[in-house]
């Protein structure tokens, strides 16, 4: 969404530093002070999240991006935020609440099987020790506060039925 007092073309551009291919029918015309216009919703579709998923394997945060991805998983689709502010200087940070400084860009996804291809898109070696899928037992909850791995004293409280 586009309030009336930003400038489109960078809420554009800030879109398409992770979807290059992706662009919008119509961009808003730039107001003079005060705007008189309401706020808009653009939309547009992209082929590809190649830059979107090398990025957080650049940045480290695949389980992140495996929790937030599929917290409003459903069926073959799902839903999610990322900040556009964040998106301008090339780093991806998932807004997990309704207000985002800078505003937020909402991804849609859908596809067959989307949960086990988002689970493969975010595999890393890590995930060899402690298997990750969509919705489990380590998976952030939807409020974004993580689940403990460790207790009060440091001791893990997974994998504890190995000893």
């Amino acid at each position: 969404m586009v309030q009336p007092y930003e400038n489109a073309e960078k809420v554009v551009q800030s879109i398409n530093v992770f979807f290059p291919d992706w662009e919008v029918e119509e961009i808003p015309e730039k107001q003079e002070f005060p705007a008189k216009n309401n706020s808009v919703i653009i939309s547009g579709y992209s082929e590809s999240l190649e830059h979107f998923l090398k990025q957080i394997r650049i940045q480290r945060i695949l389980d992140t991006a495996l929790d937030v991805m599929c917290i409003n998983l459903e069926s073959d689709s799902t839903v999610f935020d990322i900040s556009r502010q964040a998106a301008i200087a090339g780093k991806v940070a998932f807004a997990l609440d309704n207000y985002s400084l800078g505003g937020k860009i909402s991804i849609s996804l859908s596809g067959e099987e989307l949960g086990l291809w988002l689970e493969q898109q975010t595999w890393h070696e890590g995930r060899n020790e402690i298997p990750r899928y969509p919705g489990d037992e380590f998976s952030m909850k939807n409020n974004g506060e993580p689940t403990e791995w460790f207790d009060k004293r440091g001791r893990p409280t997974i994998n504890q039925d190995e000893d």
